[in-house]
Order: structure tokens, then C-alpha cells, then sequence
């Protein structure tokens, strides 16, 4: 999915809010920072596995989509904090519902399987 769907006034909705964290890194990026402000560092720590790289081009991704709040503290060395906006914030609560719908989905496929 392309980057420029996110704004797209032509797609539906669902494509639309898709496209926004579409990607391997953005869900798990939206859960971190829905239980407070972390440093770079501190998602990379809590990622395993996500580059410095991915992480700020995520990071850049999601504060131009309006999800994510980028604040850059006053204090030598510089200091960066990340935190969700209120779009970031509503959309971590629908992707709760989503992923209460998947963890359902698996376990019924999981039920499926053993009487298989």
C-alpha cells in the first residue's frame, strides 16, 4: 500500500486507516507509546530487532500522519520524546478492539485445528 492512500480523499475509509500503519513497525509503535512519552532509545530497546533507520522513518511517517507528537526538550544533550496525539491516541483504542478480534480468531482456529 502506498504512502499517499493515507491522504487519499478518493479511497475508503478502512483503506485510508490502514494506510496510515501500514508497515511492520507501526502497530507495535502505537502500543508503546500509548502508555506514555518514550525516547528513541527506549522503543529501540522495547523492539527488538527495529533498526535506528526504520525507527525514524516510522517515527517521521506517523508524526506527519498526525498520530505521533515529536517534542525536543531544551536540555544539553538535545532530548527527544515521542507521544501519542489525540488521532494517535483514539486510533490505539480501535486497534485494542482489532487485536481482541484477532487474538479471538486465532484462538477459534486453534480450537478448529486440535478437533481436526
Amino acid at each position: 500500500m502506498t504512502r499517499s492512500r493515507a491522504q487519499d480523499m478518493d479511497v475508503c475509509g478502512v483503506t485510508a486507516a490502514i494506510a496510515v500503519i501500514d508497515g511492520k513497525w507501526k502497530s507495535a509503535l502505537i502500543w508503546q507509546l500509548a502508555s506514555g512519552p518514550r525516547r528513541p532509545g527506549e522503543l529501540r530497546r522495547e523492539l527488538p530487532g527495529l533498526s535506528e533507520k526504520v525507527l525514524t522513518q516510522a517515527l517521521r511517517e506517523m508524526e506527519a500522519d498526525g498520530l505521533v507528537h515529536r517534542q525536543v526538550h531544551d536540555v544539553l544533550p538535545l532530548k527527544t520524546t515521542y507521544s501519542l496525539t489525540e488521532n494517535g491516541q483514539e486510533l490505539s483504542q480501535l486497534l485494542d478492539s482489532l487485536s481482541d478480534w484477532g487474538h479471538r480468531r486465532l484462538e477459534g482456529l486453534a480450537k478448529t485445528r486440535s478437533a481436526s
